[in-house]
């Protein structure tokens, strides 16, 4: 297996982990992350609790798809999502240490970006 495969197959595998670990967290209700949403979307207990197993839904199903097959439009999706809760973090009152030391839940996915073939065509991002 050459180089680029198995530091594919670690970004893949560590990725799926991140995901479907707070996934799991997401889909069973954490209660800081519910708060957060509470905070952020201005919604109440139960509406932030339905969205937090929605989120969980999709973070594990994500994982599962970068673990079968990393389709391009999935793992820039999770880049971009692990920015967002990294950057919603700070917004709600959570140390700056918690966003430093997070880097790597966006950097992983945006990495395994760039040593995925690349696509010229639109279309091929969901392949």
């Amino acid at each position: 297996m050459s180089r680029i495969k198995t530091a594919e197959w670690i970004l893949r595998i560590a990725i799926a982990g991140e995901f479907f670990g707070h996934g799991f967290l997401a889909y069973n209700g954490k209660e800081s992350w519910a708060g957060w949403i509470q905070d952020v979307l201005s919604v109440g207990h139960g509406t932030a609790l339905e969205i937090l197993t929605l989120i969980g839904i999709m973070d594990i199903i994500f994982a599962l798809i970068v673990l079968v097959k990393p389709v391009r439009i999935v793992v820039l999706w999770m880049a971009i999502w692990s920015t967002i809760t990294v950057f919603v973090q700070v917004f709600v009152g959570e140390p700056i240490w918690n966003f430093l030391g997070r880097f790597a839940n966006w950097g992983a996915p945006l990495a395994l970006l760039m040593i995925l073939p690349r696509s010229q065509k639109l279309l091929e991002w969901f392949e």
